[in-house]
């Protein structure tokens, strides 16, 4: 009984470091996608119509590689996993980046990242956990 009561305690130390991963993975190639792109359009002609789609495209692809990179070890749980990453993600992006502009707005605009993100992180979990491991 003692063996599995620390298998799990253990197991879930490791889910929560892989989360912890995952989520700073995550922040980190946002932030630096970000200022990249933030000097593309300071030293081009880019239009303004497409700092929208961008931005959903950074989310999404920094979601992706926190939440592969933080999950490739784990062998179970990916949708709950990539879930818990992509939705905390969110709301730590959305403080960073609020706190770097100087407001923190909620509006609609808010849940809806919350769910992509989310939804994102989930299907990500989903693949990272299937792909075989050598």
């Amino acid at each position: 009984m003692r063996v599995k009561s620390a298998e799990v305690k253990e197991r879930k130390g490791n889910l929560a470091l892989s989360l912890l991963k995952g989520v700073i993975i995550s922040l980190c190639v946002s932030l630096v996608s970000v200022l990249v792109f933030a000097f593309l359009l300071k030293f081009t002609n880019i239009s303004e119509s497409i700092i929208t789609p961008i931005n959903q495209i950074i989310k999404g692809l920094s979601i992706f590689l926190g939440t592969f990179l933080g999950l490739k070890k784990e062998k179970k749980m990916g949708l709950i996993s990539g879930l818990l990453i992509g939705m905390i993600y969110t709301l730590l992006a959305f403080v960073v980046f609020s706190a770097l502009n100087g407001s923190f707005v909620f509006n609609r605009t808010l849940i809806t990242d919350f769910c992509f993100g989310g939804i994102i992180g989930a299907i990500c979990g989903i693949i990272c956990v299937n792909i075989k491991k050598n």
